[in-house]
């Protein structure tokens, strides 16, 4: 099913619609009040300067001051009956926007940004907390995708109507006031559309004093290693964008001779870029959490954003043009270029990282290190500020901040990258199994989501640990001969995989006791494991008797076992064919098409070596 297909289900496109117009609201009060202040008020520069700096300041203030709080009541309470309190809240707030507007008093509007960021520092655990909840596990990625392409088009579109209404004159503030006070309504009515999400800590002791509570929402979200390094990726994210959208004025006035309607296309460029990006990645992960795909954004984005500054690092000969002649100008069609894919692998990059923290964070814990998240977050968009701003200062163009960003942002993927080798390895994992085959999977909804389960599987080629490893959508303990598991570069993914080597009783006793060891205990933690029971490679293409092993780990263990087969991947290459036949040889066949079944679960009770091995060469397609 397409993720599009959520858009017409009532357990997401509630939700959907309701944060992507809170989305909206927010961009187009912002703008609304920045133009009012700009350029409606006869204000002073000094004046306006303090103004719409004083105000991303305020908008941020709450993510530091409530959002151990925030994530405290996502997880204590029902997230539905707060998600439309919240919007009440949002009308309250337009409402006194309203007056702030038709009255041009900007005090008032300022507090009602403090009230805004208050919202959304509110909002946000519950945002990213109720989609586990409300998603299967296969279309989490999918899910994520259209809410982060659904944020950034409310994002600028709001932007843009804010802008556009406000400076229409005479009517400006009460169309503004209208505006938004007429969104929040609707996004409060829709709200009340929303399913159930029930309360995933109801006994949760609420701790009401904000300093301890955010230093316990910290700790709780590094307890796992890899899912705090996943927030610092999205935290990055937000630097980097930060970053980036905070110089597009003044590269688009100087580097590129542009007027506020280039600076509004360069924008859209990005924004849509994400959107694309944000929804492609269902497709390029096969619906699962694919965290492969976040080295390969951290690469677009260093690439592209070098590229940028390459393609006009100086300032433009011509200043002042409109977004249809910089698009005839020259050279302008590589900047669109570059800003879109910036977009586009930012989607490859941040999707990927909320899906990973949304699946591996325990969900009576995810509200709590989702405001985690908010809270460096805010930490990191502040230090963005200074950044640029520090920069600035020092008499450098926006063009080489942009350079400073893309080249930082190498160092901080490498940290990223080292601390978790997990990233790493499914990026490497991704590019070779998507590069040498085609592969469709049937059955995945037969895996279970949750608690342990031995998988078995025939054997075809040296690259079957790898195939598994891509498509499987719950990280999975490999047992493989240890000759394969030391192989040169596949060696690093195993390893990171947590892949137990195993050798044959003549070979080495110790070894094949070890894994048997270890994927009891496996086991007993809650995991997958997967085992070839034929013991090897397969020397023809048929299926080999299935060992006596797995029944030896059933005796010690008994947990459900789900038989899976692979199909087509005999005479592809990295499989035995010709060299193992001595016949002469033949190209083996590159982008083969694997298929990859699975069966559904069996109790341990029914579960032995031969009645495993007839169902999977039922499932390869051969009659017992």
């Amino acid at each position: 099913m397409s993720q599009f297909a959520l858009l017409g289900s009532r357990r997401f496109a509630p939700f959907f619609w309701t944060q992507a117009l809170a989305a909206f609201n927010d961009s187009a009060f912002r703008n609304a009040m920045v133009m009012l202040a700009a350029f409606q008020m006869g204000l002073s520069d000094h004046d306006v300067g303090l103004y719409t700096n004083l105000a991303p300041a305020l908008f941020i203030l709450p993510f530091f001051l409530l959002s151990a709080s925030a994530g405290q009541l996502a997880e204590k309470f029902e997230k539905t009956r707060i998600i439309r309190y919240v919007k009440l809240f949002e009308i309250a707030a337009m409402v006194l926007a309203a007056y702030g507007f038709i009255t041009h008093h900007l005090v008032l509007l300022l507090i009602v940004l403090f009230m805004m960021g208050v919202h959304s520092t509110v909002f946000g655990p519950i945002k990213y907390a109720i989609l586990p909840q409300a998603l299967k596990q296969s279309e989490l990625v999918g899910g994520n995708g259209l809410v982060e392409m659904g944020t950034q088009m409310a994002i600028l579109i709001g932007m843009t109507a804010g802008n556009l209404l406000m400076l229409m004159v005479g009517v400006g503030p009460h169309l503004s006031a209208a505006l938004t006070i007429g969104v929040a309504v609707i996004g409060y009515l829709i709200s009340r559309r929303i399913p159930p999400a029930p309360a995933t800590a109801p006994d949760l002791t609420f701790n009401w004093n904000p300093l301890t509570e955010t230093a316990q929402v910290l700790r709780i979200t590094r307890e796992d290693r890899a899912v705090f390094n996943a927030v610092l990726g999205i935290s990055w994210f937000w630097f980097f964008g930060t970053v980036l959208v905070a110089q597009l004025p003044l590269y688009t006035r100087i580097n590129l001779g542009g007027d506020g309607t280039v600076n509004t296309l360069v924008l859209t460029l990005f924004s849509i870029g994400t959107g694309v990006g944000s929804l492609m990645c269902e497709k390029m992960s096969g619906k699962r959490v694919e965290i492969g795909l976040v080295p390969l954004g951290a690469f677009g984005l260093t690439a592209f954003g070098v590229d940028l500054f390459l393609a006009r690092p100086g300032a433009a000969a011509v200043r002042g043009m409109d977004w249809l002649a910089f698009l005839q100008a020259a050279g302008s069609w590589r900047i669109v270029l570059d800003l879109t894919l910036i977009g586009v692998f930012a989607g490859f990059y941040v999707v990927p990282l909320f899906a990973f923290v949304q699946s591996r964070a325990p969900s009576s814990r995810l509200s709590r290190v989702i405001a985690g998240n908010n809270i460096l977050n805010a930490l990191l968009i502040v230090l963005a500020s200074l950044f640029g701003l520090t920069l600035e200062r020092l008499g450098v163009s926006a063009a080489h901040i942009f350079l400073a960003a893309a080249l930082l942002n190498v160092l901080v993927a490498a940290y990223i990258f080292t601390l978790v080798p997990e990233f790493l390895m499914r990026f490497i994992t991704w590019v070779l199994v998507n590069t040498l085959y085609r592969i469709r999977v049937d059955g995945m909804t037969n895996l279970p989501e949750e608690g342990p389960a031995l998988l078995v599987c025939n054997h075809v080629s040296f690259m079957d640990p790898l195939i598994l490893m891509a498509n499987l959508r719950r990280p999975t303990r490999f047992v493989m001969y240890y000759k394969i598991f030391k192989i040169p570069l596949l060696h690093f993914v195993f390893k990171t995989a947590k892949a137990i080597p195993i050798a044959g009783q003549k070979e080495d006793p110790a070894v094949l006791q070890q894994a048997f060891d270890a994927v009891d205990a496996a086991l007993a933690d809650g995991e997958v494991v997967c085992i070839f029971p034929e013991g090897g490679l397969t020397k023809d293409g048929d299926i080999a008797p299935f060992r006596a092993g797995v029944e030896k780990i059933l005796a010690r263990r008994p947990v459900p076992v789900v038989p899976m087969a692979l199909r087509g991947l005999w005479g592809s290459v990295w499989s035995r064919r010709d060299s193992m036949l001595r016949r002469a040889r033949l190209p083996r066949r590159f982008r083969a098409r694997v298929e990859l079944v699975l069966d559904v679960p069996r109790p341990a009770e029914e579960a032995n070596a031969a009645v495993l091995e007839d169902r999977v060469r039922v499932l390869r397609g051969e009659m017992a």
